[in-house]
């Protein structure tokens, strides 16, 4: 019997300021990142895209987007904020998505280039652009333990600009 649909919601952050002596972990949203961020929540919304879990990188610019996404979202998913995601090779997004648990139909990552648009590559065997504030869709019967190579069709991509 085939699995259900599962859903992987990759979502990169939205543009951020680059302020001087402050940390790449804590750059905030530049003007334009606040802008577009809502509008990935609007996307979402359009699509009926029932996120139930949001894995988030703890850096200032992915929490940010993700507070100025969520409102706009009809249903607050669960958060988690895994420091596993800063900075993450495609490897390690790997490792974090086999922990999902098998319950979970549709999970959104919220992350850091190039480790996103690595894992699109790696799951899909299609390049993927993710710009800021950019939106992959992926989409597979197979379970989350068993992410890997070509583990799902090509991607679905936006970029929500506001």
């Amino acid at each position: 019997m085939a699995e259900a649909q599962r859903r992987l919601v990759v979502i990169r952050h939205a543009k951020s300021a680059r302020p001087a002596d402050v940390e790449d972990f804590d750059r905030p949203l530049a003007d334009r990142g606040r802008r577009d961020a809502p509008v990935v929540g609007r996307w979402l919304r359009k699509h009926s895209v029932p996120v139930e879990l949001v894995l988030c990188s703890p850096a200032r610019r992915t929490r940010e987007t993700w507070e100025l996404v969520a409102p706009e979202i009809p249903v607050r998913p669960t958060v988690r904020y895994d420091d596993r995601l800063y900075a993450a090779s495609a490897s390690q997004l790997l490792d974090v998505i086999r922990e999902l648990p098998p319950l979970v139909m549709t999970a959104a990552l919220i992350g850091h280039n190039p480790g996103l648009e690595d894992l699109v590559h790696l799951l899909t065997g299609k390049p993927a652009e993710l710009k800021t504030a950019a939106i992959a869709m992926l989409s597979t019967h197979a379970p989350w333990s068993e992410a890997g190579e070509h583990w799902a069709g090509a991607p679905a991509c936006a970029i929500a600009r506001g």
